[in-house]
């Protein structure tokens, strides 16, 4: 179905939400259409955000808005949902888009399997009515199902259009890019030249993959790596625990900007803890890229004032690889908490692979070098 379509139908003027490669079609079209403003669309840090944010947008206007969301993000969502929007609370009425990864009987990565699962039982369970989008649903299907959704709508609840792989599409071409040249695989190409037999823990999406791919591509073995691939803007708390309960081995957390900013107060607790052998590197390309490329707030921001007031007693930022050099060998040799940003480019090797062990191996794997 076109985007156009669908969005047509929705009825609606206002949309926030976290990126999702299945709903790339929407995202890259409110691109073209609103971009990033906030009266139309804002591209929040979580998906428990959008909901804040689209219950405050209904309360100015009485109108409904649209969370749109991959379906990992329910999980972010269920407080809001269930303790301030829910129709025994404030009955705030809310259409959400959920990309449905990992549905049963669809190939997909392991991060995704039981999500998929579960993604229609949640639903149920918080009391959302839902329509499933497929290749074969129509606009007419759309229009069929908004006039039954009003029901719910006009009673103060919440529905949701769950969106099969390929549902949507969109003719448009959208492309991101900054004004940055080193690539973020170089990047944690030369943390690991650097890092040695430190342990490395690697956020969700590309940064994972890459990592896994560099060490398969100079013959060394993956159990120094853990690679943290689903759970989004939690590698820095994995970090951490390990930092804390392995305070004889040097921990470095390679993070992306997109999962930083998801659950950014993980900041404040590390910088409160200060573990001396914890090492920080965002890699900030200011885009989900792993989902699209839709821009985060983060290249709005200033990170190294973030990390500053956070607490991290050493915070460095640096856009150049002989730079990143020079900074990785200093901090490898410091006695306490640092932080890096690696400011790079979007993109990434079209032929990028995935890891070919799956999550229960590499954490074995792991825990064996641990001990």
């Amino acid at each position: 179905m076109k985007i156009e379509d669908f969005v047509t139908e929705l009825g609606a003027d206002f949309f926030t939400g976290v990126p999702d490669s299945q709903l790339k079609a929407l995202c890259d079209y409110l691109m073209v259409i609103y971009g990033i403003d906030p009266l139309h669309h804002i591209v929040a840090a979580n998906e428990g955000n959008c909901v804040a944010l689209a219950a405050g947008y209904h309360l100015a206007t009485e109108r409904i808005p649209v969370v749109y969301l991959q379906n990992s993000g329910e999980g972010n969502i269920i407080n809001p949902v269930a303790s301030l929007i829910n129709e025994k609370v404030y009955a705030i009425p809310m259409i959400f888009v959920i990309g449905w990864r990992g549905e049963p009987g669809a190939p997909d990565e392991p991060q995704h399997i039981y999500q998929g699962e579960v993604t229609l039982k949640l639903l149920d369970d918080m009391g959302i009515e839902h329509f499933i989008v497929g290749e074969e649903t129509t606009r007419e299907d759309i229009s069929c199902r908004m006039k039954t959704f009003q029901v719910s709508l006009s009673k103060g609840k919440q529905v949701a259009f769950v969106v099969r792989r390929n549902a949507l599409e969109f003719d448009g071409n959208v492309a991101y890019s900054n004004g940055y040249s080193v690539t973020r695989e170089e990047a944690i190409r030369h943390i690991t030249a650097v890092s040695e037999e430190d342990i490395v823990i690697s956020t969700t999406g590309k940064s994972s993959r890459e990592l896994y791919e560099i060490r398969e591509s100079i013959g060394q073995g993956h159990e120094k790596d853990f690679l943290t691939v689903g759970s989004m803007g939690h590698s820095s708390s994995v970090a951490l625990g390990l930092a804390i309960h392995c305070p004889m081995k040097k921990v470095w957390c390679i993070d992306g900007d997109g999962a930083l900013l998801m659950h950014m107060g993980a900041m404040a607790v590390i910088g409160a803890i200060k573990p001396k052998n914890f090492i920080h590197v965002v890699i900030n390309n200011g885009a989900h890229e792993s989902v699209g490329g839709v821009p985060t707030v983060i290249s709005r921001m200033d990170l190294m004032e973030v990390a500053r007031g956070c607490g991290y007693p050493h915070v460095y930022s640096v856009d150049s690889l002989s730079d990143l050099d020079v900074l990785l060998s200093q901090i490898r040799e410091t006695k306490e908490l640092a932080f890096v940003e690696v400011r790079c480019a979007i993109g990434a090797r079209k032929d990028l692979g995935r890891p070919v062990q799956t999550p229960v191996e590499n954490k074995k794997l792991f825990m064996g070098y641990l001990t």
